[in-house]
């Protein structure tokens, strides 16, 4: 089963509370998901797929050694999507932090900021050939 979107954008949800992107705070007891999801995506747009993002975070998140990766990674990644997993769509970096994913031709994401021109022109449907999806409420709609 493949896990990829493409050319894709998938828009903040309607109840996301932030008006811009920003930086999801990180905690004294350890980095949070979308901590590790920001770190992965800021600066190297297009370089993960969604299957990328969803199980380098899942490893770095349970803190597994190097060296266990190194050895076990195929099968550490094959355990992990052999369970149902959620898509980006239910990230809190579109849900709760401003931001959009746009997935390119490859499959490949990249974080575009709520406020900027780019966000607009993917959200409005104004770039050709480009899916627009909304993120998922972070509550139940009323």
């Amino acid at each position: 089963m493949e896990w990829n979107y493409y050319d894709t954008f998938i828009e903040a949800a309607a109840d996301c509370p932030a008006e811009r992107g920003t930086v999801p705070p990180g905690k004294k007891s350890g980095r949070t998901k979308p901590e590790i999801e920001f770190d992965l995506l800021f600066d190297r747009p297009y370089e993960f797929t969604q299957e990328d993002v969803l199980f380098e975070t899942h490893v770095r998140h349970k803190g597994f050694p190097a060296e266990e990766l190194a050895a076990r990674r195929e099968e550490l990644r094959a355990a992990f999507f052999g369970k149902p997993q959620a898509c980006m769509r239910a990230s809190m970096l579109p849900k709760k932090y401003g931001w959009g994913l746009h997935f390119n031709a490859e499959g490949k994401v990249a974080l575009v900021a709520k406020e900027s021109p780019e966000y607009d022109a993917y959200a409005s449907g104004a770039r050709d050939g480009v899916r627009v999806l909304k993120a998922m409420r972070n509550s139940r709609a009323k």
